[in-house]
């Protein structure tokens, strides 16, 4: 014979039977017609109101049992968590008595003279807790995040380093050039000067600025490094089956960019150049390469014969991204 079921498995019981019974009716109602939404709603009335006369007879011979009263009888609480989620317009009024009706105050549990027994049970606010969580993943991963920053090299650092150590291997010392979109351009500009060679190209520049007209001789002097952008825009204008497979633009939209731009200059503008000016570019990476430019036909000149200038590229150092500096020779 099975032992006697106590207080506690049976509000257990009952509340997984007024759960149960909940669906059911849930289901029911919304599988009725207009039709048969009446027959429904007594059927589900009948059900609701059987259920809590078995509760009822449960209840009271257990407490017959046990030697307590009918009014003494113990509370059948619902889940808070599942009562929250509930469907309101599926909920009737019917089933929300019931429950309230079979919830009777048991001394075993708690006490009658406690206040918190009269106050409603507060229902935990998911939205917050959900809010909270989230909170608190985000700090988490930006926790990881700069963990793993602060553990990675400083690239910009490296760099600087790397190069320096090349500079002391080929006598060279640095000249800073301004970051602002000109600094090929300035750097080739300095490396001439320096160099005494001049700016004067193999091709003479068109300069067609539009801003120039009306300007006097002696007025029209521009920038160093606009000079360049123009010799290295001339001279891929008039060889442009050297460059135009190279360009991913038109190659008048091109042109005008070096012109009338800050666009950047890279190794197309380079080429240009070196057989603008018939030199050679040697461009320094803080890897140790030397990436030699060199004008087509004054590849094989050698000794004095040989015009050179030097680049120093950087990749990481400077905030717009990639940037030439000017390398000079030792003192």
């Amino acid at each position: 014979m099975d032992p006697p079921e106590t207080l506690e498995a049976l509000q257990i019981r009952h509340r997984k039977e007024q759960r149960d019974l909940q669906a059911r009716i849930t289901q029911k109602k919304k599988s009725a017609s207009k039709k048969t939404r009446k027959g429904v709603n007594d059927e589900c009335a009948t059900l609701e109101s059987e259920l809590k006369e078995r509760h009822s007879q449960e209840l009271a011979a257990l407490n017959s049992e046990n030697g307590f009263a009918a009014t003494d009888e113990a509370p059948v609480e619902g889940d808070p968590e599942e009562e929250a989620q509930k469907d309101p317009e599926t909920t009737t009024n019917g089933i929300a008595e019931s429950l309230q009706n079979t919830s009777i105050s048991s001394p075993t549990l708690e006490s009658a003279d406690s206040p918190a027994s009269n106050e409603p049970r507060k229902k935990p606010n998911r939205a917050k807790a959900r809010l909270a969580r989230r909170a608190a993943e985000q700090d988490a991963l930006a926790a990881q995040a700069a963990a793993e920053a602060a553990s990675m090299p400083d690239l910009r650092e490296q760099e600087r380093i790397n190069m320096r150590g090349y500079f002391s291997k080929y006598e060279l010392q640095e000249k800073e050039i301004r970051a602002d979109g000109h600094c090929l351009y300035s750097a080739v500009a300095d490396q001439m000067d320096q160099a005494g060679l001049g700016l004067e190209p193999r091709i003479q520049p068109t300069i067609a600025d539009k801003q120039l007209d009306g300007v006097s001789d002696a007025e029209k002097k521009l920038p160093t490094y606009k000079l360049v952008r123009y010799a290295a825009a001339d001279y891929i204008e008039q060889n442009p089956d050297q460059f135009a497979g190279f360009m991913e633009e038109p190659l008048e939209e091109y042109l005008r960019k070096i012109r009338e731009t800050g666009e950047w200059g890279g190794h197309l503008e380079l080429t240009a150049l070196a057989r603008q000016y018939g030199i050679q570019i040697n461009v320094l990476q803080a890897n140790g390469t030397v990436e030699e430019i060199t004008p087509a036909e004054d590849s094989t000149a050698t000794g004095d014969d040989k015009k050179v200038i030097w680049l120093g590229y950087y990749h990481h150092n400077f905030g717009l991204g990639e940037h030439y500096n000017s390398l000079r020779k030792a003192a």
